[in-house]
């Protein structure tokens, strides 16, 4: 009866150790994990990511080609491209005009008409910046995005319009985003890959 008592006690001492052991194994954490765990990368709403590829495009009749984001859908509507995906957008347009724009002619011309046309409008600044292609004036500001067509969600968009100008012709390139998103370099690329023809 002892010899059977101490059997039992013995196998349960013993399922107990490795209990303990199992639980005291596993305190280490992230130890047993793998390093592709731990490595993986987060892209916060709206941020486009670094190993992004850029295609060249030009629209039909323009006199300039500028890189986007292989894979973004494209829309064309009222002589404007528009290519989207997910929550940014970039959309290209261009027209003729004599003159070159100036940080002054776009304050007093197109501020008042974005304010009047962009929902939920906040104003930002407008100044002269350099690209490849030359000067540009920059226009930043904020606006309500369009709905979500399934949630109906509105997120406020930061905006950056830079307005080009070549040999009579104004090239609008108008870059969009949730506010927020860190998406200065692919920005940066999109604006720097402008060429005139």
């Amino acid at each position: 009866m002892r010899t059977t008592k101490a059997r039992v006690l013995a196998g349960c001492v013993a399922a107990l150790t490795v209990v303990l052991a199992g639980c005291g194994g596993s305190s280490g954490g992230s130890s047993s994990a793998s390093p592709t765990s731990t490595v993986s990368e987060f892209n916060p709403a709206g941020d486009i990511p670094d190993n992004q590829v850029y295609v060249p495009y030009s629209p039909p009749g323009a006199s300039y080609t500028v890189k986007v984001p292989e894979g973004w859908s494209r829309t064309t509507a009222q002589g404007v491209v528009t290519f989207t995906d997910k929550l940014n957008s970039i959309q290209l347009a261009s027209a003729p005009a004599p003159q070159a724009p100036t940080v002054s002619s776009v304050s007093s011309t197109q501020l008042p008409k974005l304010a009047a046309s962009a929902p939920g409008y906040a104003p930002g600044q407008v100044t002269e910046v350099q690209r490849t292609a030359g000067s540009a004036v920059l226009i930043t500001y904020q606006q309500d995005s369009k709905p979500d067509p399934v949630t109906g969600k509105v997120v406020k968009d930061a905006v950056e319009r830079y307005e080009f100008w070549h040999q009579g012709t104004q090239v609008t390139l108008t870059l969009s985003g949730p506010v927020g998103a860190d998406n200065v370099d692919p920005w940066r690329i999109v604006t720097d890959s402008l060429k005139f023809q």
